[in-house]
């Protein structure tokens, strides 16, 4: 796909909703992407800022071949302005080591060579670099690995629409059910998110959605209980809802982290709501699935590792239902 179109003398960025137009020589509110001479500059490209390996629990994709590893790659820049983000370092920042390079295929040949399963493209918002993503994408793909996007998810409807012929699952953030708050404080859009949400679900993309609950901003009782029927009845019960906790961070160190009791009632307001899986994150307990026909503990999870694992084939061992996700 072509990722930008021309406007008279400017071009039109379209790897996000925000829709930069960018006279020769500005970079869009994302930091990373340019108008040079007329075309779309991805000013990071193999010029990464973050590379690790991660279980891919961590991503938290808990309904995605389990047990394994991700090659876990991120850039600078963001096209949101999330006050509590815990990556801030990287995610607000524009300033690029061109010293590192990293190549897509030599991405792809690391991950492969490491034994990992899969590549993540995570840390910051991978839509703003996707043009760099898409093709260590392409190259994994090549060599048998999967591919996870974790993002905000105000992408555009055209990357979205692209996304479905290489990548293979995603995790992306529910941060509020308050269109003005998305709007005012985060720089984007709750519907754009839904909107985003929804088309990854229609594409076949296995999705898991993480709501991070932030005292004082999107914990009531009204805007969980949305939250968890959005998921139900939009998106579908079996999709994971992970409520987490939040810690004092970035610009929010004065706002006290997230009650355990919280997470309970939100998680409590998933299952009212009809969802299949609900998992508590950032706190000091188990994450189990059950099987939703019988209850049988199937995966109890402490951090990110896996202590017990039952399914057999991708189904409840009890009563043999089929435990949504991909598993091998």
């Amino acid at each position: 796909m072509e990722y930008y179109r021309a406007k008279e003398e400017r071009i039109v960025c379209i790897l996000c909703q925000h829709y930069c137009t960018l006279s020769e020589g500005q970079i869009g509110m994302c930091h990373v992407e340019q108008n040079e001479g007329g075309k779309l500059k991805c000013l990071v490209y193999a010029h990464p800022s973050a590379v690790n390996i991660d279980p891919i629990e961590k991503k938290p994709l808990f309904h995605f071949l389990p047990h394994t590893t991700s090659f876990s790659i991120g850039t600078v820049g963001c096209n949101l302005r999330c006050p509590f983000c815990q990556n801030y370092q990287i995610s607000q920042n524009s300033d690029i080591d061109t010293s590192v390079t990293l190549l897509p295929q030599d991405a792809a040949q690391i991950a492969k060579d490491r034994e990992c399963a899969s590549i993540s493209y995570t840390y910051n918002e991978p839509t703003v670099w996707y043009p760099y993503a898409k093709d260590i994408g392409l190259a994994a793909k090549k060599r048998g690995l999967r591919n996870v996007f974790v993002s905000s998810g105000f992408e555009s409807p055209e990357v979205s629409e692209d996304l479905a012929a290489w990548l293979d699952a995603t995790n992306i953030d529910l941060k509020s059910f308050n269109d003005e708050y998305y709007k005012k404080i985060l720089k984007a859009s709750l519907e754009g998110v839904q909107q985003t949400l929804k088309a990854m679900v229609r594409l076949g993309i296995w999705v898991e959605v993480t709501t991070l609950i932030v005292p004082g901003h999107n914990d009531s009782d009204a805007e969980l209980r949305s939250m968890a029927e959005f998921i139900a009845n939009e998106l579908g019960k079996h999709v994971p809802w992970h409520i987490s906790a939040f810690h004092p961070d970035y610009k929010m160190l004065d706002t006290p982290p997230t009650p355990i009791k919280t997470l309970q009632k939100a998680y409590q307001f998933g299952k009212e709501a009809g969802l299949y899986y609900v998992y508590m994150g950032n706190v000091p307990l188990a994450a189990q699935t059950r099987c939703p026909e019988c209850d049988t503990l199937l995966i109890e999870r402490h951090g990110y590792q896996i202590t017990h694992f039952y399914l057999n084939d991708g189904r409840c061992p009890h009563c043999n239902r089929t435990i949504e996700g991909v598993w091998k």
